[in-house]
């Protein structure tokens, strides 16, 4: 029988976002010839938009530096963190994830990817056992030059070498002398690149783009963009190869070992999202981000998991037109607060952000939230959200920014009762004097506390509201994108719901469901985990020889 494919390649990988390059840097350092197909115009995914971070316990990067963490802490931590409650977070899993860190970094820098760890970063609950501070790493700024007109599709969003510690001490850029300096350095780091006739640029485009000069400029991996997986082709119950569309016509594609499905969640489905989560959701990841892929492996029997949980986090409700704004470190900002529709407060606003989404869905789902400052705020500290005057207009014009003398007229504009906004202020007030939040314990953590103000006392994430003008930003239940996915083994095997392996199918990163289960329990638990099982995919795809 004559073979029908167009392309034949050991491994197809479905996705180009930091689980997607891992597996096929991983392949090619197998020694296998591999396809790149990207559904969208844009390579990178969510990855490229990213922050960048990679958590990655026990790495090669902090036993250089003398960190001093070891295999069983950081087993010790995820046991505490995340639990042994779904096939996804099981003991096997998270062992594979904790022994596959030093393979991948390794085998990132022998083809020239530089980490730089993020020495200061917590631990999302570094108080509990196993905790740490400073497990996460991220690319050393890249010059973007490198890598040529494929520049012009990345999805990458922030051209400017900006790294992980840089946005912690930014954010105080003028009101702490650390903050000064460090935008200082930031500012000469960026003069000096294109003094240089560099275009350098840090974060996730760094790593995005890092990546795309290993797996496609110096392994020759072809990677067409617009190309969706359209079917997974099986032959007797083995996955071979993938149809996809390549300028307008089908192209059937053979894949020798087996398919990687690397494609993110599906965060921007609203059909999906409601039929998971009951909420349309207000993604900050990848637009392409659809769950197709999803679909096409429960067609072939794929078991699922946490289909109804997300990275989630607070984000300020969008200008019209706009993309909602992801809040990370504002919410620990001094002279500030969070607020429900009633005015009252209902959590600790430092605490982990997916701590945060999950207390708002629980708290009141449908509700409207509100970020509440003093003037002291906007003055002191950089708002990423209110960075662009057409956007704070265009908010403004929309009633989701409201600006007054008085919290009794604030209150009044955002609809809010008078005198119960003004018991949350007096009441708050009062722990930012003592310095203990005796509702919540914001700023009682070390992660707390890194996003706050040193300069502020006798708690750097508590300040009083007192001193108008007033302002508050609607606030909504956004998100890093989806959780839930296909359930693999530790060697990213996709499996069926008796447990079984569908032969010839991996899957990583959002596509997967995750190994960090309902938590978050370092700064980048999403790539961190996307890339060590994509390469330990690719691994097993190189043992493969069936």
């Amino acid at each position: 029988m004559p073979d029908l494919f167009d392309h034949t390649y050991d491994v197809v990988v479905v996705g180009s976002g930091g689980a997607g390059f891992a597996a096929a840097m991983g392949a090619a350092d197998e020694g296998l010839s591999v396809l790149m197909i990207e559904s969208t115009d844009k390579w990178g995914g969510s990855t490229a938009m990213s922050g960048g971070g990679l958590w990655l316990p026990n790495s090669p990067v902090m036993q250089r530096a003398g960190a001093g963490d070891s295999r069983e802490e950081a087993l010790t931590y995820l046991e505490a963190t995340v639990g042994d409650d779904y096939l996804a977070t099981s003991r096997e899993r998270k062992e594979a994830f904790v022994d596959g860190v030093a393979d991948f970094v390794t085998t990132a820098e022998k083809y020239g990817m530089r980490f730089a760890r993020a020495a200061d970063y917590p631990d999302y609950y570094p108080e509990l056992p196993g905790g740490k501070i400073g497990r996460a790493v991220e690319v050393e700024p890249f010059d973007a030059r490198k890598i040529g007109a494929w520049w012009r599709t990345t999805r990458a969003m922030m051209p400017l070498p900006l790294k992980t510690d840089d946005v912690w001490l930014l954010g105080r850029s003028w009101s702490t002398p650390s903050g000064f300096v460090r935008g200082a350095q930031f500012v000469f780091r960026t003069l000096g690149g294109a003094v240089r006739g560099k275009k350098l640029v840090g974060t996730g485009a760094a790593l995005a783009c890092s990546f795309l000069d290993i797996v496609v400029q110096k392994q020759r991996t072809p990677l067409w963009l617009n190309a969706p997986l359209e079917e997974l082709v099986v032959e007797d119950g083995r996955v071979v190869g993938v149809r996809t569309t390549q300028g307008g016509k089908t192209v059937s594609i053979r894949a020798n070992r087996g398919v990687v499905l690397a494609a993110g969640g599906f965060d921007h489905n609203t059909v999906l999202r409601q039929k998971y989560q009951g909420i349309d959701g207000h993604p900050s990841g990848n637009p392409g981000n659809l769950g197709a892929t999803l679909d096409l492996a429960q067609e072939l029997g794929a078991a699922v998991e946490l289909m109804d949980d997300a990275w989630w986090g607070a984000s300020v409700a969008p200008a019209p037109g706009e993309s909602p704004g992801f809040l990370v470190g504002e919410r620990s900002m001094p002279y500030s607060i969070l607020v429900d529709s009633e005015g009252d407060r209902f959590a600790n606003e430092s605490e982990s952000y997916v701590d945060l989404g999950h207390h708002m869905l629980e708290h009141d789902r449908d509700g409207t939230y509100w970020i509440v400052a003093d003037t002291r705020h906007a003055r002191r500290y950089l708002r990423s959200y209110a960075m662009d005057p057409r956007a704070t207009k265009a908010m403004a014009e929309a009633g989701t920014m409201v600006k007054a003398a008085t919290p009794g007229e604030l209150a009044r504009k955002m609809g809010i009762d008078a005198e119960r906004l003004r018991a949350t202020f007096e009441r708050f007030n009062g722990f930012a004097r003592s310095g203990v939040d005796a509702d919540f314990g914001r700023g009682n953590s070390a992660y707390d506390r890194y996003y706050g103000d040193p300069t502020v006392h006798p708690n750097p994430c508590l300040g009083p509201l007192e001193k108008g003008p007033f302002t508050a930003f609607q606030v909504v239940v956004g998100d890093l994108g989806t959780k839930g996915g296909v359930v693999t083994d530790a060697d990213a095997r996709v499996l069926r719901e008796d447990g079984s392996v569908i032969e010839g199918l991996y899957s990583a990163g959002n596509n997967s469901a995750s190994v960090m289960g309902r938590t978050y329990p370092g700064p980048g638990s999403t790539i961190g985990p996307a890339t060590v099982f994509g390469l330990r995919a690719a691994r097993h795809l190189g043992r493969d020889r069936s």
